[in-house]
């Protein structure tokens, strides 16, 4: 067969024909792709640019909402009678921990990572920037510090830092810190959580961590900055919380009795358990002193004149007297906690959680009331309780409404920690208002005592009990009573009752009121500690009375 390799004309033009339709549905489809490709690409872009502003928006929302919780935005300043508060110089320091010495006030911002030296006489804030703080640059991060002290040669402030696990050191002469990593962490936390500092008779420095069960020493003259060298590790027994997992067991504070060489340190499965231990330095040995099923979360702890051990239970309204000889335990309670805590209104089963312990004058005790916002005074051989009202109030902290703006007071203003009574003054710091305070060492408007320092009574009898109030100025008054009968003050199953709710009275007048205490009989026998007493706006008084129920 032959094939016919010539085409005529007609069959070009047909293939011609042909070809161009081809070539033009090609170029058409092209086009289309490459116009669909563009319009996904444009879609695409703009879900990328909708996704980053949104991201963008909720970076920016979330900065705000932790400045207005966190920074004390739009907090004022207040005075009262007592309490005199100060706005920080920077924006947004969240200072924590403060002291005082011979050279002025010194606290920590946890937010930007200053040491900041505050001039009470000239009003002057000098701020330190720490050479590392890695929280500095994080918006919506902070790196707390519990603890800051000088130590016994005067020279050196040294304080703890929660986030890089470090204990810093200060010396005031050259103006230059040194850092010392705290050579153990957690696993779980990643980081040891430095949290309480305390000096030997010698300089040596006693640290614990809230996720470690460590007890650290270091020997001040064998540290080097930047690292662990000098500080020795010794494990802390934990047989008390047998059952409860490793995780949960933290530890609280350190105090060293100087006198005896002894380390003291509380440690909590928090609302789970409490113990304190007692470690002996020359003999290298612990002994546990178990605590009440009751007061599981210990935290802080303070050595009296006569080595009575205090502490304070921060789960509960309770802070208790440990006998460091028998390890007797006596147990005493806050007034209950406000209603101004909670816009006005009585909240029933409310804690007031004392938190830290300090000295005060005349050998009294210094605790704040975290949640009950207030700083306390005990009176441990008077047995006279007085608590001092702090007048700001965060309603992002508490059962309040954030979104009502014209909420009468509400919340707390987050006064965690606070100094020694130094010069007649208690300085604390506001974590979340951007504030530091001071609360004055002044005679109080009123006073009060009982003829009774101690009762005895039956389950299902009834005791009156004498309290008398007398006025130092004139004064307005309402009555208080707490007990530690339960954990949050109030005195179920049992009743108790003044025969009159209010006083108003005139300077260098007296009254006598009775309280009517009604014993349940489904009461548990034993001792008890009922706190009577009265407030004004700005100060409670409360007298102890010991209970022995038969």
């Amino acid at each position: 067969m032959i094939i016919n390799k010539r085409f005529d004309s007609n069959h070009l033009y047909h293939l011609q024909i042909i070809l161009f339709t081809c070539a033009v549905s090609f170029i058409l489809f092209l086009q289309i792709n490459i116009s669909i490709a563009n319009a996904q690409e444009q879609n695409i872009q703009s879900q990328n640019n909708n996704f980053h502003d949104k991201m963008a928006q909720s970076q920016k929302d979330a900065i705000s909402k932790y400045e207005s919780q966190f920074c004390g935005i739009n907090t004022q300043t207040y005075s009262t009678m007592y309490v005199n508060e100060l706005k920080t110089s920077m924006k947004c320091e969240m200072p924590l921990a403060i002291t005082v010495d011979v050279d002025g006030v010194w606290y920590m911002s946890t937010k930007h990572g200053f040491l900041i030296n505050y001039d009470p006489n000239s009003g002057d804030f000098i701020d330190y920037p720490l050479p590392l703080w890695k929280s500095r640059n994080l918006p919506t991060d902070s790196s707390q510090v519990w603890t800051l002290k000088t130590d016994p040669s005067g020279k050196n402030l040294w304080f703890t830092d929660e986030k890089q696990n470090l204990i810093w050191k200060f010396n005031k002469v050259s103006k230059s810190f040194e850092m010392f990593p705290v050579p153990s962490n957690s696993s779980t936390f990643g980081t040891s959580y430095p949290v309480s500092i305390d000096f030997d008779s010698t300089g040596n420095i006693y640290f614990v961590g809230i996720r470690t069960p460590s007890l650290y020493i270091g020997n001040i003259s064998q540290m080097k900055n930047g690292t662990s060298s000098g500080i020795s590790v010794i494990d802390l027994p934990t047989d008390e919380f047998k059952g409860i997992e490793p995780e949960l067991v933290s530890v609280g504070s350190i105090v060293v009795d100087k006198k005896n060489h002894f380390v003291w340190i509380s440690m909590l499965a928090f609302g789970q358990k409490g113990a304190i231990l007692k470690y002996d330095i020359l003999n290298n040995s612990f002994k546990a002193f178990k605590l009440p099923p009751d007061l599981q979360s210990p935290v802080g702890l303070l050595l009296d004149s006569n080595n009575g051990l205090w502490a304070t239970d921060h789960g509960t309204n309770i802070f208790f007297k440990l006998d460091t000889v028998v390890g007797n335990i006596t147990k005493y309670t806050t007034s209950i906690a406000s209603p101004k805590l909670f816009g006005g209104i009585s909240l029933t089963g409310a804690y007031t959680l004392p938190y830290w312990l300090k000295q005060g004058f005349n050998k009294t005790i210094i605790f704040n009331e975290h949640t009950g916002n207030k700083i306390a005074r005990f009176d441990p051989f008077k047995e006279i309780l007085v608590e001092y009202w702090i007048p700001s109030q965060n309603k992002f902290f508490g059962p309040c409404d954030p979104n009502i703006t014209n909420m009468i007071n509400c919340g707390i203003g987050n006064v965690l920690q606070f100094s020694d009574e130094k010069d007649g003054k208690i300085w604390f710091t506001e974590w979340s208002e951007n504030k530091i305070g001071f609360i004055k060492n002044i005679s109080l408007p009123f006073s009060v005592s009982s003829s009774y320092d101690t009762i005895v009574i039956k389950r299902g009898q009834t005791k009156e009990i004498p309290i008398t109030i007398h006025a130092n100025e004139n004064t307005n008054l309402k009555l208080l009573s707490s007990s530690t009968f339960t954990s949050t003050g109030e005195l179920n199953p049992s009743v108790g009752y003044y025969n009159e709710n209010a006083l108003s009275l005139e300077k260098d007048n007296q009254r006598q009121v009775s309280f009517i205490l009604n014993i349940s009989p489904d009461q548990v026998d034993g001792n008890y500690v009922l706190m009577l007493g009265a407030e004004d706006d700005n100060v409670s008084v409360l007298k102890t009375i010991h209970v022995l129920i038969l």
